[in-house]
C-alpha cells in the first residue's frame, strides 16, 4: 500500500458481509486509524475480517476537533481509513467534512469501489440509468414532501430516494398524489439481506401493495421514480371524446377513473384535462 498519507473511503457490505471487497479488508488491517460512523455497529463487521485497528467514531455531530485528530494522523504520516455503517461513505452519509479538510491540506483521497445502496437498486430497477438523479432522504413531514415531489413532477432523470421504513407507505402515497397514480415507481429493499425485495408498479398500485403487508415497511429502503416523459402525457382524442361524454353524467373524478379503464387513459391526466376544460353548459 503507498506510503504517502492518504484518507481511504472504504465501502462495507449494505447487508451480506461477502460484498466486502478485498481491497477494502486489506486497507482496514493496514491503516493507523479507521474513522467509523457507529464504532459499535462496525466492530462485529471488523471482528468477523479479523481486523484489529483502532477506530474512532466519526458521524454527522462530530465537532472541528475530532476532524483535526484524525488529521494529525495523516501529518504525522500515517494513512487512515473512513466506514459508514453500511455502503459507501458519504452516500447520505457523514464524511464529507474530513475529506473537505484532508484535500484542503494537500492529503490524498483515495476511494475504494463497492456497495452502494443506490447504484445497486437502480441496475435492477428496470428504469433509464443513462440519467438520473440522486436526491438523498425525503423530507420526513408530508408537506415539505409534498413541495419537493411535486417541484419535481417534470423531471426527466430517473428519481432515487433513501426513505425511512416507517415513513415508506406515506412517501409512496405523496408520491402517487403528487406525480399520478401511473407512474412507474420501483421499492428496493433490504439489498443483499435475507428479505431482499425489489418490485416495480405504477404508485398507486405499489402503494395499495406495500400498505396490505406490513413486512414491506420494515428495513432499508431505496425509493426510485420514472422520469417525466411529455410524449407519455399526450391524451388521444378518441380517449378525450369518451371522457367528455361520460363527464356529461357523472362526477368527474368517476368519469376519469372510468374512461381510464375503458379506453386506456391516465386518470390523472383526464381530471386534470376536465380541470382545465369545463363543459360548456
Amino acid at each position: 500500500m503507498e506510503q504517502t498519507p492518504t484518507l481511504y473511503i472504504v465501502p462495507t457490505p449494505l447487508g451480506n458481509l461477502a460484498d466486502m471487497v478485498p481491497r477494502g479488508i486489506e486497507v482496514l488491517q493496514t491503516v493507523a486509524r479507521i474513522a467509523a460512523e457507529d464504532t459499535r455497529r462496525s466492530a462485529p463487521l471488523l471482528a468477523h475480517f479479523g481486523i484489529d485497528t483502532p477506530m474512532s467514531a466519526y458521524h454527522d455531530h462530530s465537532d472541528r476537533q475530532a476532524t483535526s485528530r484524525l488529521l494529525d494522523i495523516m501529518r504525522s504520516g500515517e494513512s487512515i481509513a473512513l466506514i459508514s455503517d453500511a455502503g459507501t461513505p458519504l452516500i447520505s452519509d457523514p464524511g464529507f467534512r474530513l475529506v473537505d479538510a484532508a484535500l484542503t491540506e494537500g492529503f490524498r483521497v483515495c476511494p475504494i469501489p463497492g456497495p452502494c445502496a443506490l447504484v445497486a437498486a437502480l441496475s435492477a430497477a428496470g428504469l433509464p440509468s443513462d440519467r438520473f438523479s440522486f436526491e438523498g432522504f425525503l423530507p420526513a413531514k408530508s408537506q415539505a414532501r409534498k413541495t419537493l415531489l411535486n417541484a419535481l413532477v417534470k423531471e426527466e432523470r430517473t428519481l432515487i430516494f433513501y426513505e425511512a421504513p416507517h415513513r415508506v407507505l406515506e412517501c409512496l402515497d405523496d408520491i402517487a398524489t403528487c406525480m399520478g397514480d401511473d407512474r412507474r415507481v420501483v421499492l428496493a429493499r433490504e439489498i443483499s439481506k435475507l428479505y431482499e425485495t425489489i418490485v416495480r408498479m405504477p404508485a398507486g398500485q405499489l402503494r395499495d401493495w406495500v400498505a396490505a403487508d406490513r413486512n414491506q415497511q420494515r428495513g432499508e429502503c431505496v425509493v426510485l421514480i420514472e422520469g417525466y416523459h411529455a410524449q407519455r402525457d399526450v391524451l388521444d382524442p378518441e380517449v378525450i371524446k369518451g371522457f367528455d361524454i361520460l363527464r356529461e353524467e357523472l362526477p368527474m373524478k368517476q368519469a376519469a377513473a372510468l374512461a381510464a379503464r375503458l379506453y386506456g387513459g391516465k386518470k390523472n391526466l383526464l381530471y386534470q384535462y376536465g380541470l382545465d376544460n369545463p363543459i360548456k353548459i
